[in-house]
């Protein structure tokens, strides 16, 4: 996920006999991203993403080595802001409630406004492959490590619940990528639908106000 601000990736150099594609960079990982969180990575084909693309069939072997290579640059392109900006964000907070609020407000924000890339992340995260262990090293990790901090301060004051770390990511995250489930979404409040039209940021503030009620309840 990004922090919103588009930004160009450097065009690749196409290898071997095949000459530069006309697309950006940064379209043809974006198209790469919503195929895959649109099919997930098995139903994926070289041969699908070189329709989508526009692009021979030899095009993502040429580019990018193989598919597993191209989902990487995949995921790097879409996560690529993610990180500088939370840290950006927790440096501005004052108090550790104010950084879990932040960081709450924010996650969700970026879930609810790049569904492709939420759709990607909740799909992998439920398989045991080496994809998901890229995630977690390369992003979750260090996510998680950066309010890591935070939460224990929390826990040690008493403000949240002493539980294992992976059940308080779930409270954070899970109702994250839930964000990505327009259809079900829709089918629940037939009076507002569709989902997808709707102002994603209010959706998500929304969210995070019942989430934030739950964690972290107002003082006595």
């Amino acid at each position: 996920m990004t922090d919103g601000t588009p930004r160009e990736a450097p065009a690749a150099k196409a290898r071997g006999k095949y000459a530069p594609v006309r697309l950006p960079e940064s379209e043809i990982l974006r198209r790469g991203l919503d195929t895959f969180a649109e099919l997930g990575y098995a139903a994926t084909t070289m041969r699908e993403l070189a329709r989508r693309l526009g692009v021979s069939h030899n095009f993502i072997h040429e580019r990018y080595g193989s598919k597993d290579d191209f989902w990487r640059a995949v995921v790097d392109f879409g996560l690529q802001d993610g990180q500088p900006a939370l840290d950006r964000l927790l440096a501005d907070c004052h108090d550790a409630e104010e950084r879990l609020r932040a960081v709450i407000v924010h996650l969700y924000r970026l879930a609810a406004n790049d569904s492709a890339m939420n759709r990607l992340l909740t799909d992998e995260s439920t398989r045991d492959s080496s994809r998901l262990d890229y995630l977690h090293q390369q992003f979750i990790k260090p996510f998680w490590d950066s309010i890591e901090p935070t939460v224990s301060s929390l826990m040690a004051a008493g403000r949240i619940p002493r539980v294992p770390a992976h059940i308080l990511y779930f409270a954070v995250t899970g109702p994250a990528l839930a964000l990505a489930q327009d259809p079900i979404a829709d089918r629940l409040s037939p009076d507002v639908r569709p989902t997808a039209q709707h102002d994603r940021t209010a959706m998500a503030d929304a969210l995070s106000a019942v989430v934030l009620h739950g964690l972290l309840p107002p003082h006595a």
